[in-house]
């Protein structure tokens, strides 16, 4: 009994190596909403790392994260450091392109749960009603990342961290602004 039970768990062993190892060396992640604001008041929420806590829903994973941001929170060369329990990690998001307000990219690196170099790209389209935001992620895969993906679903994990965030994003970017009258 033990013979057969050692060799169904080798077999299935065996079989996600196999699945893994035909796996792409490269993963992306993309998640798309229309959000009925201006892509310029949209880009601003996206542009300056402080105003990540507001939306981004890797903030609410860990509420006594600690943040730094060495230097400008905007622009190209922009930097935020966290670090964070298991579920938020440990990293950097680097600001590496601005064309706005149609584009922004970051690169994440992240140190802990595990190592990983990431671009980030945030794209502005016009849409009817609004503006077609796609928040998109690709890296490398090395083979544990392959095995991970073999086991777990890492799409839908996190393209749901994405979809969450994009839905935080649209209610704060369609809240009507305040306006303040002059003195």
């Amino acid at each position: 009994m033990l013979i057969y039970l050692a060799v169904a768990v080798i077999a299935i062993v065996a079989a996600v190596l196999v699945a893994a190892a035909r796996k792409p060396d490269v993963f992306e992640v993309s998640r798309s909403a229309t959000i009925h604001a201006a892509p310029e008041r949209i880009f601003a929420l996206l542009a300056d790392f402080r105003d990540w806590q507001s939306w981004s829903p890797y903030e609410r994973k860990d509420p006594a994260m600690k943040r730094s941001f060495p230097g400008a929170t905007s622009g190209v060369g922009a930097l935020y450091r966290f670090d964070g329990n298991r579920e938020a990690g440990t990293g950097e998001l680097r600001i590496v392109e601005v064309e706005a307000p149609t584009k922004l990219a970051v690169t994440l690196t992240m140190t802990k749960p595990m190592a990983c170099h990431n671009r980030v790209t945030f794209t502005l389209d016009p849409a009817p009603g609004g503006t077609l935001v796609t928040w998109h992620m690709a890296g490398a895969c090395p083979f544990m990342g392959k095995v991970m993906g073999t086991l777990f679903n890492m799409d839908r994990m996190v393209g749901g961290d994405f979809e969450r965030g994009l839905s935080t994003l649209k209610q704060f970017a369609e809240r009507p602004h305040l306006v303040t009258a002059a003195a």
